[in-house]
């Protein structure tokens, strides 16, 4: 079945449900959403939203693109249940990508977006015309005192990975504007995106078993036929730029590191945005 999707424009809805199913919701970077222009699919990681891609998805849908940042199932204004692993979650982006009327696509993907991108990418080769891994590495495990911290706190959990993913206090004023307290925004959009979903369960232990538990990396770098780059936080204690080599190899992938932690859309916005603009361009 394919997936039904929600797209905005400019704060305006356009919902479309004739298959019967959940409903998926994506941003379109404030621009009507046209499937016959080069499209960008834009995949947040653990706990977040399409949000976290504000600057990138207005960009590139104002210079040429088509653009869906998405909510995955269960995340801000996407129906749930969430999908249960990585697979189902790379099925679940092609299903997306069909009910847009999409036929190729570039991925770009944070974090357990990376491997979701990745995943997509593995089960439909000749859907993607660029993967794009964004705060990545593989195998992406998650320590054992943070999985049991977030079942069993999750909002002091929270707290500890906001605190892993910022390199810095303050990054100098930029995206999303002067004055935006960085640490705080974030934990904000988790906590926010963790009551939205409170009704599937704890979605902040979920997501980073998502994360821990894939294994099919290998099998699915075999399978990728697209250029593939890996833009990677120098500082990032989250994922580290040597956590990520194995991955770079199997995907012979380009690599690129930019100066800021795991939260690059925030701590190094200009610098991501010129990273994807240029493997988009090739």
């Amino acid at each position: 079945m394919k997936t039904p999707i929600h797209v905005e424009r400019d704060g305006e809805h356009d919902g479309r449900d004739a298959h019967g199913g959940p409903t998926a919701y994506a941003y379109t970077g404030g621009k009507p959403f046209d499937p016959t222009l080069p499209c960008v699919v834009f995949i947040h990681g653990a706990l977040h939203d399409h949000s976290v891609w504000t600057l990138l998805a207005r960009f590139l849908a104002h210079h040429g693109h088509s653009v869906l940042a998405v909510d995955l199932p269960g995340h801000g204004r996407s129906d749930g249940p969430p999908l249960a692993d990585v697979e189902a979650l790379g099925a679940w982006v092609l299903d997306l990508m069909s009910a847009a009327g999409v036929d190729t696509a570039a991925l770009v993907g944070h974090s357990m977006g990376s491997l979701i991108a990745l995943e997509a990418a593995a089960q439909a080769p000749a859907r993607c015309s660029r993967l794009v891994m964004v705060g990545t590495a593989w195998p992406m495990k998650v320590s054992e005192s943070l999985l049991n911290t977030a079942r069993e706190q999750p909002l002091s959990a929270m707290a500890m990975v906001n605190a892993f993913s910022h390199s810095t206090l303050a990054a100098k004023p930029s995206h999303p504007g002067p004055g935006v307290w960085l640490h705080g925004a974030n934990l904000a959009l988790m906590e926010r995106t963790q009551a939205r979903g409170a009704a599937h369960g704890n979605l902040f232990l979920h997501d980073f078993q998502v994360c821990d538990r894939y294994t099919g990396a290998p099998e699915a770098a075999q399978r990728v036929q697209a250029p593939a780059h890996l833009i990677l936080g120098a500082k990032d204690q989250m994922t580290p730029p040597k956590a990520a080599r194995q991955l770079a190899d199997m995907l012979k992938a380009q690599v690129q590191t930019l100066p800021a932690g795991h939260a690059l859309m925030t701590e190094a916005p200009e610098a991501l945005l010129a990273a994807v603009r240029a493997s988009l361009a090739g």
